[in-house]
């Protein structure tokens, strides 16, 4: 009981961070101003972290690569505690742990975009005019506007989060197919 307990929070913390480690890249790759209070609580959930690996790792095309290698450090760090919690010994997983570490953040970065579009399209309908509303906007634009472009038009409705969360699915789904083969299964 104690380890399943243990192995569930070791996922839903590293999740959680490592989906604000991705996040952090996405507003500042989407431009998303620094002075708002979602940048802000992002900064200050990250900055122990990235702020010293940006010392080591700089960023290079406009991608802020330090909190990339964070968001898979953590998810290393994740599989490790995993690991150790089921008493396994953590060594094992390198090398070969590292390719389903990757995995893991892809994961991570998808759910985000799937999460976010669907926040938005809720949010589209509950309060279209809320704070949140302009900042989901941006974060979602670079998904969503291939997609705008490509369907007709339609009298009101925008179905392009739904079909970019259609799309997150099928590629969530692919990601787990290569996990589970990378364990053989």
């Amino acid at each position: 009981m104690f380890q399943e307990i243990a192995s569930y929070l070791i996922q839903i913390i590293s999740s959680l961070f490592g989906a604000a480690l991705l996040l952090r890249v996405w507003a500042m790759a989407v431009r998303l101003p620094p002075k708002n209070q979602f940048s802000q609580t992002v900064f200050q959930v990250t900055n122990w972290l990235v702020r010293p690996m940006r010392r080591v790792i700089p960023g290079k095309g406009g991608i802020d690569w330090a909190c990339i290698v964070a968001a898979y450090l953590t998810a290393v760090l994740s599989s490790v505690l995993t690991l150790l919690i089921h008493g396994a010994n953590p060594l094992l997983f390198f090398p070969f742990g590292l390719l389903p570490a990757l995995l893991l953040t892809l994961t991570w970065g998808l759910n985000l975009v799937m999460w976010l579009t669907l926040l938005l399209g809720v949010l589209s309908w509950i309060n279209p005019r809320t704070e949140a509303m302009w900042v989901l906007q941006l974060l979602t634009a670079p998904f969503l506007n291939p997609i705008r472009r490509m369907l007709p038009a339609t009298s009101g409705i925008d179905f392009s989060p739904l079909i970019l969360i259609v799309i997150v699915q099928i590629l969530l789904r692919v990601l787990d197919h290569f996990t589970l083969m990378q364990f053989g299964f």
